[in-house]
């Protein structure tokens, strides 16, 4: 386990990869482009660890020993004495590029990288840095405090030393680890978003109405949530950032993304974090859209 991780973004992913760990007992320090969005992470933070109070998963003295254990900054600087650093951003390679050319700046030289990416090349991620083996893809599921996975992704140049850290610090977390080897999508994104497109595709065909689609889905093959309800959970500009990266990477149709789903993201209706999807969610309960 890491003693002091540090966190790019404090964002859905950011603020739940901090919780976990800081719960489990790292000093961690979050940052993100502006005070307001580690304010509000902080607070999705406590609230969250709040939860865990009330089902009993935790006490009130693990919750408020983790808050402590959290430090929010705007300035890459926060990183100086992290054992490992976490990108947590947008799926965009130009913006983790981006994020990983000021962090090394500020590391010390022995810190350990990583990416949360869901999809973009770990190999290509390194390679635009100055420790290469060094770096590891960890990917978490979201929401990261109640999912229990992790995918831990070796980049060509991984090291065993860095790879046997990264597996010993999602154990301490808790996760279960399923290793993936460095393409499109790793296994989870590989499998899980073709079958999203393909329910968008099936939206867009009129085969069947958004109601009956997850209807079908959830009841048809005891899945919890419906494909259009999860894309609008994982984020519909999500959904289609890794299929563009899966489609361009892997070169096949099966992979183009739907046309529906690039008017959704044209129009701002990227799901649950815009309050607007595949279902509308400004009413008590979500209602179709289309």
């Amino acid at each position: 386990m890491f003693d002091s991780i540090g966190v790019v973004g404090a964002g859905q992913m950011g603020h739940g990869i901090a919780h976990v760990s800081a719960l489990a007992g790292s000093e961690v320090r979050i940052l993100d482009i502006s005070q307001d969005a580690l304010d509000q992470g902080v607070v999705e933070i406590e609230n969250s660890l709040q939860k865990q109070v009330e089902r009993g998963t935790i006490s009130d003295t693990a919750k408020d020993e983790a808050l402590k254990r959290i430090e929010t900054g705007t300035d890459y600087a926060i990183f100086a004495e992290c054992d490992m650093v976490i990108e947590a951003a947008v799926e965009n390679e130009d913006v983790k590029r981006a994020i990983f050319k000021k962090t090394i700046e500020h590391l010390k030289p022995e810190a350990l990288l990583s990416s949360n990416t869901s999809s973009i090349s770990i190999t290509r991620l390194a390679a635009n840095t100055d420790r290469p083996d060094r770096f590891c893809g960890c990917h978490f599921m979201n929401p990261v405090p109640k999912m229990r996975l992790v995918e831990l992704i070796r980049g060509l140049a991984t090291s065993e030393q860095t790879f046997d850290a990264f597996t010993a610090y999602a154990e301490a977390l808790g996760k279960t680890v399923a290793v993936s080897e460095d393409f499109p999508g790793f296994i989870v994104n590989r499998i899980l978003l073709p079958m999203v497109n393909e329910a968008i595709y099936t939206l867009y065909e009129g085969v069947g109405s958004v109601t009956a689609i997850d209807t079908a889905m959830r009841l048809g093959t005891n899945h919890p949530l419906g494909p259009l309800q999860l894309a609008d959970f994982i984020g519909l500009d999500t959904c289609l950032a890794i299929l563009h990266v899966l489609h361009g990477d892997l070169a096949d149709s099966k992979y183009r993304p739907c046309p529906l789903l690039v008017k959704y993201v044209e129009a701002g209706w990227l799901g649950v974090k815009t309050g607007r999807g595949f279902y509308d969610y400004s009413a008590d309960e979500p209602r179709p859209t289309r």
